[in-house]
């Protein structure tokens, strides 16, 4: 999940009882982790492959490509941690994939 960030909303100033009171509301940002996963597929497996890769939970977009690799998958994850799992949990079992590498995005 992502980082909480509390803001105060409003302040009520109570002289006459002495007190100070502050309302906070808590804003839940929700920061993603975006990355480019960058995979040479044997050649006969980049389609099957790549519609694969589509159903995952965590991939936005799979993209066949001309060049040192076949495919440009990429992830949008809540964590780290998400995407450690996703790629080497989930994508590396695929059949297939010869070689990846990762890229992760500081800005979206």
């Amino acid at each position: 999940m992502g980082n909480g960030r509390i803001l105060p909303t409003h302040a009520i100033i109570n002289r006459n009882e002495g007190y100070f009171s502050t309302f906070f509301l808590q804003l839940a940002e929700v920061l993603m982790v975006n990355a480019v996963v960058l995979l040479q597929i044997e050649h006969g497996l980049i389609n099957e492959t790549a519609q694969g890769l589509a159903e995952l939970k965590g991939v936005s977009e799979v993209y066949s490509v001309a060049g040192q690799y076949d495919l440009v998958v990429m992830i949008r994850v809540p964590t780290n941690d998400a995407l450690a799992k996703l790629v080497t949990e989930e994508m590396l079992h695929f059949e297939g994939i010869l070689n990846s590498e990762t890229l992760i995005a500081f800005r979206a």
